[in-house]
């Protein structure tokens, strides 16, 4: 069998106790359900015309995975857990929520976990690195290199998030599954057969990974947010968040070229995102490779060339 390896528009995320896949037209959320079963669910995938406009499709891009991986996510979370579970997993707001709100809830849930998320990730790696970047400035003349401060800041914050949330029992499993779809993807990748034997030889660590994306993030929006003018703290923030968009864009674009090459600049370029994978991704057990290869058998298409990209 031929071991040349080709590069692939299949990827995936990872969810609880599952894996969601998605392929050049379908989408499918593999879940192991509390019985020991796989549950599997397909969906095709709309091709939007905006997919073929270079650094705009990256912020539409960026937006659809958020809300489809949410969507995946909470699928996973109500499958994988007995009515038992559910139960005590509500806090006394969801309940609250339920009795005024009905059929409506899960929406609800959904749209208000996405904005306190965001508003989460602005505060610690927008708002704090540019807070601490100012306290600093106060004791000591930063002058040019107020920003590369912010930015330095900016990345150990992210390291050390990964890292706390990582021992965290719950994230570590959904990791494992990280683990899983990654060596999943390799392995089909390298054209060999999908069995758990093969799987479980190959890497867990992807150049197109969203650990690599979110890198990429944080790099080039230290070389765009150098350009952003100091006149407050807050004042910062606004801005940086007006160049956000631009920042997703150009970052999708350099992990869709190093996905695509393999060369001295992309090894380089993807180096940060493969090490800071060895926090997001951990060696799965054979039951959550079992999940990935059901997951991706659902959508690869009938010939492997047909999906090179």
């Amino acid at each position: 069998m031929s071991k040349e390896k080709f590069q692939t528009s299949v990827g995936g995320q990872a969810l609880i106790e599952g894996i969601m896949m998605r392929g050049p037209s379908a989408l499918s959320v593999a879940v192991r359900t509390p019985t020991g079963e796989i549950d599997i669910d397909t969906k095709p995938v709309k091709q939007h015309k905006w997919a073929k406009l270079p650094v705009l499709r990256g912020i539409f891009a960026f937006i659809d995975s958020l809300i489809t991986g949410y969507q995946c996510l909470m699928r996973s979370a109500e499958i994988s857990m007995t009515e038992e579970e559910k139960e005590e997993e509500k806090t006394r707001f969801e309940r609250w929520a339920e009795k005024h709100l009905g059929d409506k809830t899960t929406n609800f849930m959904m749209y208000l976990s996405a904005v306190l998320g965001g508003v989460l990730a602005i505060a610690l790696f927008m708002v704090l690195p540019t807070v601490i970047t100012g306290f600093i400035a106060r004791f000591v003349e930063l002058g040019v290199f107020k920003a590369v401060v912010e930015g330095v800041s900016k990345i150990v914050l992210f390291v050390l998030y990964l890292y706390a949330v990582s021992r965290m029992e719950t994230i570590h499993r959904v990791f494992q599954y990280h683990g899983a779809e990654h060596k999943t993807i390799a392995t089909y990748e390298a054209k060999e057969e999908l069995t758990v034997e093969n799987v479980r030889h190959n890497s867990r660590f992807h150049p197109r990974c969203g650990t690599s994306f979110l890198i990429f993030v944080l790099l080039i929006s230290i070389i765009i947010f150098s350009f952003v003018p100091w006149t407050s703290t807050f004042g910062r923030v606004g801005l940086k968040l007006l160049c956000l968009p631009l920042v997703m864009g150009l970052s999708y674009e350099l992990i869709k070229f190093a996905g695509r090459h393999n060369n001295a600049f992309t090894r380089a370029v993807s180096a940060p995102g493969l090490w800071l994978q060895r926090l997001t991704t951990a060696e799965p057990t054979d039951d959550m490779i079992e999940v990935a290869i059901a997951a991706v058998q659902e959508v690869l298409p009938h010939e492997g060339e047909d999906d090179r990209w």
